[in-house]
């Protein structure tokens, strides 16, 4: 019996390096360091909001990617560099998770972030 991919690459949200977006064995689906870049472009924006709305839409395009959506996810982990970070990041994390009774845990790291990135995000998700 074959078994399918665990790595998952996603245009656009994947790593220009040879590290897949995401991977999964059965149910359970790892994401690598998913950043804020324009996905269509390719970019980094300066502004950190910017930042911060396209890391959550690379994040559901690798979720999609892997067979899951946010409702599977059941931990992010965000590396921020400043804490002005925050504001944004709980805009968008209140947008994706409105349910206060129904979000994932959440850990946030502040670190010095290389290549201008403001935040990356990490998530684990079971795939029912």
């Amino acid at each position: 019996m074959s078994r399918p991919p665990r790595s998952i690459h996603v245009p656009g949200a994947s790593h220009n390096a040879p590290i897949p977006a995401a991977a999964r064995v059965g149910p359970l689906l790892c994401t690598s360091a998913v950043s804020g870049k324009d996905a269509a472009t390719g970019a980094l924006p300066a502004h950190m909001a910017d930042q911060v709305r396209h890391a959550f839409a690379n994040l559901k395009a690798v979720l999609e990617a892997g067979g899951a959506s946010l409702q599977d996810v059941v931990k992010l982990s965000v590396s921020i560099k400043d804490n002005a970070v925050r504001d944004p990041l709980n805009a968008e994390w209140l947008a994706c998770f409105p349910d206060p009774h129904d979000r994932p845990a959440r850990h946030i790291v502040l670190q010095d972030l290389q290549h201008g990135m403001w935040l990356q995000i990490e998530a684990m998700a079971f795939v029912s």
